[in-house]
């Protein structure tokens, strides 16, 4: 039986999950396996999945539960003879769910973190948590990116089942052998040490936090300088923030890229301080390069990093923390090179994109053959 399979995902321009789902693609454009994606907005990956040759439908939505999004993904379902679904991340699953029990075509669903998580109203937590736990009743397959993830989803609504995937990346892009950076043309000096950030501007990633932290290791170390990378729906106040409480030229401020392995290649310290993930794609990609990394303990990230070892953990939202952290790995560039060294070796080893897409082909080939 010919596997045609429908990829869907938020949003078209490029984060760890489409990162993920781009990989992903060209992996699987060698098997026997036809594939068309869904994307709730167009962006830099639709555009590449485009001159891949995949066909691409953009269905505009702005919530969960859009009747009109899951009337068009129906059709396109039925256009395109899909026999399995594959969404990735739980906006994408809530507008197929229930589609793909309609159309009885079985549905695998890739949890990129849950969108329950700590922090949340008591309300918010509690129907975000009903509803993965409806998407995952009424999917074939549950993917989970890590193990903590998993866990969490069985403590939190009794989570029966889950294929655990963790996620991987090309190491042949990021590679730490990448050594064509491009400090000059953003603007930073030889002696800088850049802390990077690179992600959507969301409440999820907390840009917040990370402007405070530069703000602080840059009072006591002027040469420490923070570079961010991304856009999203925190843009005015990250903007504004930067404006009235950080000096002139201590934030370089980036839109969405796609030199990715450029901007990491020119990065001294890389930070994640988000309040919740699945298994971040843009940490795996920094480690991959070699880089000392500075995370808040969430799902994924307990998972790869050994504190003091091949990464540094820092509380969530503790930017006094994280400013301290910063100027440990300033000051002890032997620390930070070993920390870095150290994660490469662990990517490479345990997270190679490759190594994601057969685990995946083998989930699709299971779910026509039943």
């Amino acid at each position: 039986m010919e596997i045609r399979v429908l990829e869907i995902i938020r949003q078209g321009e490029i984060g760890g999950g489409e990162s993920h789902l781009l990989d992903l693609i060209r992996e699987l454009k060698t098997k026997d396996i036809h594939i068309t994606v869904v994307s709730f907005s167009r962006g830099a990956m639709t555009e590449r999945l485009e001159a891949m040759g995949v066909p691409v439908f953009i269905v505009e939505t702005s919530s969960a539960f859009m009747p009109a999004a899951m009337k068009a993904i129906k059709n396109i379902i039925r256009r395109e003879r899909i026999n399995i679904i594959h969404a990735h991340g739980s906006r994408a699953a809530s507008n197929v769910a229930f589609v793909a029990r309609m159309c009885n075509v079985p549905l695998v669903y890739t949890v990129h973190g849950w969108s329950f998580h700590q922090g949340q109203s008591a309300l918010v937590y509690r129907l975000r948590m009903l509803c993965e736990k409806l998407i995952c009743g009424c999917s074939s397959t549950v993917v989970c990116v890590s193990a903590d993830n998993i866990e969490s989803g069985r403590q939190a609504f009794g989570l029966k089942s889950a294929e655990l995937i963790e996620n991987g990346v090309n190491t042949e892009i990021f590679s730490p052998s990448r050594t064509h950076g491009i400090r000059s043309a953003l603007g930073i000096g030889e002696d800088d040490c850049v802390v990077g950030f690179i992600g959507r501007m969301t409440l999820q990633k907390d840009p917040v936090s990370f402007l405070e932290a530069v703000k602080i290791a840059n009072s006591r170390r002027p040469n420490i300088r923070g570079l961010l990378v991304g856009e999203g729906d925190m843009d005015d106040t990250v903007d504004k923030y930067i404006k009235e409480h950080l000096p002139q030229g201590v934030i370089i401020r980036s839109p969405f890229r796609l030199d990715i392995p450029e901007v990491l290649a020119s990065v001294d310290i890389y930070s994640l301080c988000s309040l919740w993930e699945g298994l971040s794609i843009g940490l795996l990609e920094a480690m991959a390069m070699q880089k000392p990394v500075v995370v808040t303990p969430t799902d994924g990230s307990r998972t790869v990093i050994r504190d003091g070892e091949n990464g540094f953990f820092v509380p969530f939202r503790s930017p006094a923390a994280m400013a301290d952290c910063f100027i440990r790995l300033h000051d002890d560039k032997t620390l930070a090179a070993e920390a870095g060294r150290r994660a490469g070796q662990m990517v490479d080893a345990r997270f190679n994109s490759r190594r994601v897409a057969e685990a995946v082909y083998d989930i699709y080939r299971k779910e026509v053959e039943c």
